[in-house]
């Protein structure tokens, strides 16, 4: 078996707002393994200033993995602790390399009888207006669920926003989620909270920056609306630090981002231990190309779970790869009638 990666950058139709900045372009790499005509693929992605392995030495460690592929997965996935987003690319890939499509991972209702997973859509920060005009594209487009980015301009006008839409909305109408990424103070959350629990909303997402341990763990435990803790996940790699971080914290929900946490075992983890303490869950990519999305999309539907989950994010880019995974009415589903391009793997290959 040979291994190679090529890198590859995403470009964003228009320029994505979170309280962190602007993204106009994302950067991922393909782990290719081939052996004669059989073939396999996986993503490693990252995001600059938020993946724990956004260090200098990640092609370097791509370029080990390739030379390495002979010690086989379950041991380079043990030396792969700290690059969460390779261990993942690398499950991938041996997956779509064993199975018998390497495009379809986790045959399913959801790949062969069109059955669709529940998504949400997604509001980028940026001006009112801007804002808004996204949020009547997601409901013309059939949303039953909007997560909405808030942190970056004025808090009141996100407000208004929020008012508007339960003004015209009944939770039953629109669930309402909100992602702070941290841009609360840890002075002034819990007063911030208070507010927007007015207006029925079903989560927010970090609220606070992350290591925050005790003040998190005092929202929480204070908190008027269920807290999602998304960022707060990365970095911590064993089962004991992570059963640890539930304990002390104790939040409503987790967020999982398989690049950020270490693929599907590190989600495993974290949806076994959720589980033992009554923490609910869901799984959202982190910008993925469609062959990650399409990895992670697959093994959500086999996880069987109801809730909204974060997967709409294919038609963030204009040189996105032709893919059958398609959103319609809220729902993400994965078209039998639509083909993977056929010389991906070509065009891929160094």
């Amino acid at each position: 078996m040979k291994a190679t990666y090529k890198k590859y950058i995403l470009e964003f139709k228009t320029p994505s707002g979170t309280s962190r900045g602007v993204m106009t372009k994302k950067e991922t790499w393909f782990l290719i393994l081939r052996n004669g005509d059989i073939y396999g693929i996986g993503e490693c992605g990252i995001l600059r200033g938020l993946s724990i392995d956004d260090v200098p030495t990640y092609e370097s460690k791509l370029s080990w993995v390739c030379d390495n592929i002979h010690l086989g997965e379950e041991e380079l996935l043990k030396q792969l602790k700290e690059f969460p987003s390779i261990q993942f690319g690398l499950e991938q890939a041996f997956l779509s390399f064993n199975s018998n499509s390497p495009f379809e991972l986790f045959p399913s209702e959801f790949t062969k009888n069109e059955f669709p997973i529940s998504i949400n859509g997604l509001i980028w920060m940026g001006d009112e207006a801007f804002m808004l005009s996204q949020l009547q594209q997601k409901l013309q487009d059939g949303f039953g669920c909007i997560k909405m980015k808030i942190g970056a301009i004025d808090f009141e006008k996100e407000r208004s926003i929020l008012k508007s839409i339960r003004k015209n909305f009944t939770p039953e109408e629109i669930e309402l989620r909100v992602d702070a990424n941290g841009a609360f103070s840890k002075e002034d959350a819990l007063e911030k909270l208070k507010q927007l629990s007015k207006y029925c909303i079903h989560s927010i997402e970090q609220p606070i920056k992350p290591n925050n341990w005790q003040a998190m763990a005092a929202l929480c435990k204070e908190t008027p609306l269920p807290i999602a803790l998304d960022e707060e996940l990365i970095g911590i790699f064993t089962v004991t630090e992570k059963e640890k971080l539930l304990q002390t914290i104790q939040p409503q929900y987790i967020i999982l981002k398989p690049s950020l946490v270490g693929g599907y075992a590190g989600c495993k983890e974290w949806i076994d231990l959720a589980e033992k303490y009554s923490v609910g869950w869901w799984v959202t990519s982190a910008l993925e190309s469609n062959i990650g999305l399409n990895a992670i999309a697959q093994w959500t539907y086999s996880l069987k779970t109801d809730m909204p989950q974060g997967l709409g994010t294919g038609s963030l880019f204009t040189n996105n790869l032709d893919s059958p995974l398609e959103v319609s009415n809220g729902k993400l589903f994965y078209r039998k009638d639509k083909h993977w391009k056929t010389n991906l793997i070509e065009d891929l290959c160094i």
